[in-house]
């Protein structure tokens, strides 16, 4: 199975500070995959030094495919006077060139992310004038502009609606099954052990890796988010994969009983 990341022995400074050291990550073409841990634990810096936006001291980064990025929606400029469809047209500026006019195809690839978020009826609306599901729904189209391989989110959920949510988590499902690589930040443990196909956990440095069945291990969690054995966070997703085991084989209780 091809790669669609392949990160090794990564290691990150920012004003001298280590931010990230040894970080081993690598995914398999499709499927969706979330990143996991406490504030500051480094995963914006790696999402970042994966795109090339900051520089790495170790280590080395392999993304075969086409990246695509969706910032946190905090670092985005909103009361910038733009379009929806101006603003995925900027995804595609390298391709463009600088003072070019956008070709057909260009036009096209827009009108296709617009599509895929369902956001086309709203493309000549100013972004000043959309709600936050809007928005990050335009963020996303623009990731999408280029058709990437990997696809980067950093908090995509964060402040939005269920109704946004559920859109959101179908159409990453459905890239997904065409091939796309999805890695995902979030703060949503329910969210991310229920809907992603693998999870990271993240302090710095990798602490763990794999499906979310195979990381119930109360330490894992508990040496990622620097909490202890009696944290709400421990039961929270405790209880998440029990009720995920639970769905997946309804007699899991009762043989566990009978033993």
């Amino acid at each position: 199975m091809s790669e669609a990341l392949a990160v090794r022995g990564l290691g990150v400074a920012l004003g001298g500070r280590p931010v990230l050291h040894d970080v081993d990550l690598q995914l398999p073409a499709g499927g969706v995959h979330g990143l996991l841990g406490p504030n500051g634990a480094g995963k914006t810096t790696l999402f970042r030094s994966i795109m090339r936006l900051i520089p790495i001291h170790a280590g080395s980064i392999s993304t075969p495919g086409g990246v695509g990025y969706v910032p946190q929606r905090h670092d985005v400029m909103w009361d910038f006077p733009i379009t929806a469809q101006e603003v995925v047209l900027t995804g595609l500026t390298r391709d463009i060139g600088l003072f070019r006019r956008p070709r057909r195809a260009h036009v096209q690839s827009v009108a296709d992310a617009l599509a895929r978020v369902r956001m086309t009826d709203l493309r000549s609306r100013p972004i000043t004038e959309m709600s936050g599901g809007q928005r990050q729904r335009v963020m996303i189209a623009r990731a999408l502009a280029r058709r990437p391989q990997l696809l980067l989110l950093d908090e995509p959920f964060t402040g939005l609606d269920m109704p946004t949510q559920e859109l959101l988590t179908g159409l990453f499902r459905q890239l997904a099954d065409e091939g796309t690589t999805l890695l995902m930040s979030t703060h949503d443990l329910t969210h991310a052990i229920v809907a992603c196909d693998g999870l990271t956990l993240l302090n710095r440095t990798v602490v763990a890796t794999g499906h979310p069945g195979e990381l119930r291990s109360p330490k894992l969690w508990m040496d990622t988010f620097d909490v202890s054995e009696h944290s709400p966070l421990l039961r929270q997703v405790g209880m998440v994969h029990r009720a995920t085991s639970l769905h997946q084989h309804p007699h899991a209780d009762y043989e566990e009983q009978a033993c």
